[in-house]
């Protein structure tokens, strides 16, 4: 089992490095928002929003 997700991530390491940075910056935003009283679908929007700068960091952090 272990063999296989090494293997998966070094086949996809971007595709793995965004999804720990994004995982990693949905809790930090979650931390972080537990008390603004903020609606499910505005937290939906911002986790969203942050899966997508954290795939558009690792794709930016890519360029050569």
């Amino acid at each position: 089992m272990t063999h296989r997700i090494v293997e998966i991530v070094r086949k996809h390491s971007r595709l793995s490095a965004a999804a720990v940075l994004a995982l990693a910056m949905v809790a930090v935003l979650l931390w972080a928002a537990r008390g603004a009283g903020l609606e499910g679908s505005q937290l939906a929007a911002l986790v969203a929003s942050t899966v997508a700068l954290a795939g558009l960091s690792v794709w930016i952090a890519g360029w050569e």
